[in-house]
């Protein structure tokens, strides 16, 4: 599934969400993601929700290849979600590294009720 001789990581992530943090205030008729963020933060909701549902039907297909292209897509407008939010990956990987070894469980348990 690699595209080269070096093997993929998470990295990708980080390059992705560096080049849509380089599309704000682009012209939109630049690029897709320039004009999904200039149509604002409710658009880029409603994507994001729209690929999370095609994410679970194909995964209620059992097919691996469109989960994972599904699964892309969904990732890529997250990563939209973020950027719009001023939210940087590395603040998110910070949240999961405070959870890795921490049971679900117990990690919800200790958050604030509302």
């Amino acid at each position: 599934m690699s595209g080269g001789s070096s093997p993929i990581d998470a990295r990708v992530l980080d390059r992705l969400a560096a080049v849509i943090r380089s599309r704000q205030g682009a012209d939109p008729a630049s690029s897709y993601t320039a004009k999904l963020l200039a149509r604002g933060r409710p658009k880029i909701a409603q994507k994001l929700g729209e690929e999370a549902v095609e994410t679970v039907i194909e995964a209620l297909r059992d097919d691996p290849e469109k989960i994972a292209s599904e699964s892309a897509d969904l990732l890529y407008h997250l990563l939209v979600l973020w950027a719009d939010a001023g939210v940087s990956p590395q603040a998110v990987w910070a949240v999961l590294e405070a959870r890795e070894g921490t049971s679900g469980i117990a990690e919800k348990a200790a958050r604030p009720t509302e």
